[in-house]
């Protein structure tokens, strides 16, 4: 390559009029031409002079392109001699890996911008790019693009949250400005917020715990995943609920883990003789409100799980999920309020009682493993968020948090039964409505020929979010076909609509005659 053929090249793709300052373009085409081959590796470059008269630019503009050039290894300097195009390319002795497409030096013909373009353009991905792992998760997900409006299940109206007063107390704080509280989180989290913690769950769920057992977390994936990364290996197995929450399900395959779904009843997990005779490593369980369906794990099934994992060393990891909106009696007490042996990691979240963004979530270690599981958190995720733990702290202390949860309560146990109502009005004993005693959301049955995927499909076109039961099994043969209705989020005036169209599709996709009923 010669260097009129260089300058031809580069005159015909400056834009004089671009917002883009010449010297950045400049810079930019030269980068391009080196990268794609166009400039092949000891390529003489014309001098800054030539350059710049060619081009109709200050020699100065050639001069900073030049030593930018040669700060990124692109070109290399020789005082007496002139600059050349370093040799980036790859050592192909060093990479072995697919061969990629090239684009052929010019050697003189430089009129191919769209080959330097094409060069530089990521190369397509597709799953193909992905571990096993990866794919499945990706394959498996189940987060959606919305996470607000009927009937989004376990969401809790943010609207409602005491904004005034939280803000009120993070000021506080703020003004104080404790440089203690602005650097990473010891120790398994704020200490006075551990201590609140400790004294609340244990008046509210009966848990048996000291402040230094809790290790504060940002949720329950985080808590999960702890406890899986510092207790299990790859290829071990865990029992999980058959249908559990999908979130969980991902971060436990996604550890590597063997998942061995068994199946609930009326009375919670139960498992089979062939589940017995091989113990798990682990079991993932929500006996206080099982997740998705609601019911509640009976104290024979409790004290059976907590022997048979004291006989074979079962790690047993408690999602206490939506235990605090119990409607019609008191929360239930927890599992691990029951354990004697040390083997229950009991993990919760505040989110679902005030906001999601919130982030803070907790886990109580049996006492053996506290000091492994503060080293854990600090070493594989350098938590902080110190300011709002503190602000949670005075949050719970001042008695905010149980006032908004008993008001929260209250106006929940209205829209649920808003929802419920509606339900029977149009379908009568026609779909049956399950899991409503607590939480946040209820599920609504539909015949065993109905597709619940492809109602959530049809609901969401007609604006309406729903999940589909199916989701939550590991089975594309579920046990039972429904939708999970949120009810939490839906303001009481809209719920009635937001059904109506909701019936509308369940009428027309799922069943097959239709009753005529007053809306």
């Amino acid at each position: 390559m010669d260097t009129v053929i260089l300058s031809d090249w580069l005159a015909a793709r400056l834009d004089r009029a671009a917002a883009e300052p010449v010297y950045r373009q400049t810079l930019r085409l030269m980068q391009q031409a080196i990268l794609t081959g166009q400039l092949p590796p000891g390529t003489k470059l014309p001098s800054s002079r030539m350059l710049a008269e060619d081009l109709g630019i200050a020699r100065n503009t050639v001069l900073h392109v030049y030593d930018q050039l040669t700060a990124e290894g692109y070109v290399i300097s020789t005082t007496g001699s002139g600059t050349y195009v370093a040799d980036t390319r790859p050592d192909t002795a060093a990479v072995n890996a697919r061969k990629k497409p090239t684009v052929a030096s010019v050697n003189g013909d430089m009129d191919s911008a769209d080959q330097a373009g094409e060069a530089l353009k990521p190369l397509k991905r597709d799953l193909g790019d992905l571990s096993m792992r990866g794919r499945r998760l990706i394959d498996q997900a189940g987060v959606s693009a919305k996470q607000w409006g009927a009937f989004m299940p376990g969401v809790p109206d943010v609207a409602e949250f005491p904004a005034r007063t939280w803000s009120r107390l993070q000021a506080r704080l703020w003004k104080e400005a404790n440089p203690d509280l602005l650097t990473y989180a010891p120790g398994g989290g704020y200490r006075p917020l551990r201590r609140a913690l400790s004294d609340y769950l244990r008046v509210a769920r009966s848990v048996n715990c000291t402040p230094d057992q809790i290790i504060i977390t940002t949720g329950i994936h985080q808590s999960i995943d702890l406890a899986v990364r510092l207790l299990t290996d790859v290829g071990d197995r865990a029992w999980v609920e058959e249908p559990c929450y999908w979130g969980a399900r991902s971060v436990l395959q996604s550890s590597g883990i063997t998942l061995v779904p068994v199946p609930v009843d009326d009375e919670g997990l139960n498992p089979r003789e062939q589940d017995l005779q091989q113990p798990p490593r682990l079991a993932l369980v929500t006996p206080s409100h099982q997740y998705p369906l609601g019911m509640v794990m009976s104290l024979a099934r409790r004290r059976t799980l907590l022997e048979y994992a004291r006989q074979h060393n079962v790690w047993i990891i408690e999602d206490d999920y939506d235990s605090e909106f119990r409607y019609g009696s008191r929360p239930l007490a927890s599992l691990q309020g029951l354990d004697d042996a040390g083997q229950v990691i009991y993990v919760g979240s505040l989110g679902k009682m005030l906001f999601p963004g919130l982030r803070i979530g907790y886990m109580i270690a049996p006492e053996h493993l506290v000091d492994t599981f503060r080293t854990g958190v600090a070493e594989l995720y350098r938590e902080g968020q110190l300011m709002q733990q503190a602000v949670m702290t005075d949050f719970i202390m001042d008695g905010h948090l149980t006032s908004h949860v008993r008001r929260m309560r209250a106006l929940y146990g209205e829209r649920r039964q808003i929802l419920i109502d509606a339900i029977t009005a149009r379908f009568g004993n026609e779909l049956p409505v399950m899991g409503d005693e607590a939480g946040l959301h209820l599920v609504l049955g539909l015949p065993d020929h109905a597709n619940d995927r492809a109602v959530t499909a049809a609901a969401y076109d007609a604006g309406v979010i729903v999940r589909p039961l199916a989701a939550y099994y590991s089975s594309e043969t579920p046990a039972r076909r429904g939708l999970l209705l949120g009810y939490a989020c839906v303001p009481n005036e809209k719920i009635g609509p937001a059904f109506d169209t909701l019936a509308r599709v369940i009428e027309q996709t799922a069943l097959k005659k239709v009753p005529t009923r007053a809306a």
